[in-house]
Formats: structure tokens, sequence, C-alpha cells
């Protein structure tokens, strides 16, 4: 009877070890997962707080067809302020490499995100605001589809088939939801 109880307690200790170590393999598992930004695996949003989007004061609904209606707008100067409109690279840089950092991610390396405008310049966003700036990483959904919807929309401005303000509400609010729309047409 003793070697059957002393059985029965290694059975119980082995037992009890292997879901421990199970129990760690999860925990492990679950700690060390990609962090979600969004409902959707893989498209990262920028954080409103820091990146809520701004609009360029030299774009309008009424002088689209002078501004970002115009072939070579975005490497023109602002009528505004007589700067470029697309910001220089050295500038771009030291923000993202700032970003980077307000923004916690892990992947510090500059050359895996693009320092992208909430609202593109081609939607009359603000080419040297920092709320309109972003680190944008290239991993998964993000630069690619972003770009198709910026195409997109300046499209529909352009043709007049959907107001500025509008666009630049939509891509600004939620990039993903206005791909989704305008880009794949599924309804939100």
């Amino acid at each position: 009877m003793t070697i059957r109880a002393g059985h029965t307690v290694l059975v119980a200790v082995a037992v009890l070890f292997a879901l421990a170590a199970l129990g760690l393999v999860v925990g492990i598992l679950i700690l060390t997962r990609p962090a979600r930004t969004s409902a959707t695996a893989g498209v990262v949003l920028p954080d409103p707080r820091l990146t809520p989007g701004v609009a360029s004061a030299d774009v309008t609904p009424v002088n689209i067809a002078s501004t970002i209606c115009t072939t070579g707008y975005t490497s023109g100067a602002r009528h505004d302020d007589g700067r470029s409109v697309r910001p220089p690279e050295s500038y771009t840089e030291n923000l993202k490499r700032q970003q980077i950092a307000q923004y916690g991610y892990a992947d510090t390396r500059l050359s895996d995100y693009e320092e992208d405008h909430l609202i593109p310049l081609e939607l009359g966003g603000d080419g040297y605001a920092a709320g309109n700036l972003w680190p944008e990483p290239y991993a998964g959904t993000g630069a690619v589809a972003k770009d198709d919807v910026e195409n997109r929309l300046h499209d529909l401005v352009c043709d007049a088939k959907l107001d500025l303000r509008a666009a630049q509400h939509a891509i600004a609010t939620n990039w993903y939801a206005a791909y989704r729309r305008f880009v794949l047409g599924i309804a939100t």
C-alpha cells in the first residue's frame, strides 16, 4: 500500500509540474505576442493624442484647383508662407526619431518606418506640423495601403465627387476605415 501511495504522489507531482510548465509556456506566448494597435490585425493607426492630423491653411475647398489638384503642387512652394509644401528630409528624419520614442515603439530602426503625413499633402495636409506627421511602420498593413487611400481620396476630391474637408476628416479619423470604404468598397 505504501508503494502505491508513493506512486500516486509521484504521478500527482509530475502532473502539477507539467501543468506549471504548460502555464509558463502559455504565459510567455501571451506576453511576447505583438501588440495590436487597432481592431484589425496588422493595421497601425496613429495615436490621436500625438497625431490628430493638421490641415494646411494654404489649401481650402475654394482653391483646390490651384493647389492640390494642380500637377506638381507637393513639390512647389506654399502660398501662405513660401516654404516648400514637402518638408526637407532632414526635418522629417529628426522628427521621426523623436516620435518613435514618443510612440514607445520597441523597434527604433528609422528604416522600418515612413514619417507619414496623416492628412497627406495631396489632400492639403500640413507638411510641417508635428501633429500631422507620425512614424508609420512598413510592416503589416500600412504604408502601401495608406498610399492607395490617399490617391483615391485625392482623385475623388479633384473630380468634385467628395468634399475636401470630408476627405481630410475621413483619413485623419481612421485611415484604415477610409481605405476599406473608398478603396475596397466595403461599407463601414
